[in-house]
């Protein structure tokens, strides 16, 4: 995705994109108090822990700008070519911005470079199994994800060893990332929610799609075909934690 068309997609995103406080808790457990952290594709801000010395990187000025005066102090740059030292923070985030990279496997290494102790990746596996929405409406979506999120071999290849964890999303998850609304099906016939999922974009038409929904929905066969999902609590739709130790003699 080019960069002309992030600063279009990615003007509501901070108010779609909240972060949500379980995931929250997730990734601050994993990033630790005292770490400085540098927050690689940080939008506007989403995730960065107040208890952490933080520095965040975008290339989108339109991104940047939706920052609370709040956040984080925030250059322009790309994942490619950070502007750092090596070694320069304890912990390196990238929350869903890797397959937004012109360049993964530069980018992936940029991060090694300058992290001294882990990089923490929030991302979502091209191998793992779609859920309703993209398996019944919207396959193109998954085959566009597949192409475009990093592998769990690319991640190993240039990072080194990897801790993969399942991060299970909860049926009311405050976020509005793709699979965030897998228990709310209704809200994907939301424009202002789909203006807050970068994939949309990338489609060349979605009418009829959302048309066939819509009808699921009033018929009540959606609810026949995903009856089971009304009892749980949260659901793994693919989205994983990765976290790689750095070695400190690099």
């Amino acid at each position: 995705m080019t960069l002309d068309a992030y600063d279009t997609i990615g003007r509501s995103y901070s108010t779609r994109r909240q972060p949500d406080p379980r995931l929250a808790a997730r990734l601050h457990a994993l990033i630790g108090c005292e770490s400085t952290v540098l927050n690689v594709g940080a939008g506007t801000g989403s995730y960065e822990p107040a208890q952490n010395v933080v520095v965040a990187v975008d290339p989108s000025a339109v991104m940047l700008s939706q920052r609370a005066r709040s956040a984080a102090p925030a250059a322009r740059a790309v994942a490619e070519a950070l502007p750092f030292e090596n070694n320069a923070f304890d912990v390196v985030l990238a929350i869903l911005t890797v397959h937004h990279w012109n360049d993964q496997r530069r980018g992936l290494e940029e991060c090694a470079r300058v992290a001294r102790d882990r990089v923490i990746i929030l991302t979502w596996d091209p191998d793992a199994d779609g859920f309703w929405l993209v398996r019944d409406y919207f396959p193109e979506i998954l085959d566009i994800d597949r192409r475009s999120f990093p592998s769990m071999q690319l991640l190993s290849a240039v990072l080194g060893p990897i801790d993969v964890q399942p991060l299970p999303i909860p049926g009311d998850c405050v976020d509005g990332f793709l699979g965030a609304y897998w228990h709310r099906p209704e809200a994907y016939l939301d424009e202002e929610v789909r203006a807050g999922i970068s994939t949309f974009s990338r489609l060349a038409s979605i009418g009829p799609q959302l048309e066939r929904l819509e009808r699921d929905l009033a018929s009540g066969d959606w609810e026949r075909r995903n009856a089971e999902l009304r009892h749980r609590a949260d659901l793994d739709v693919g989205y994983r934690l990765v976290v790689a130790q750095r070695d400190r003699r690099d």
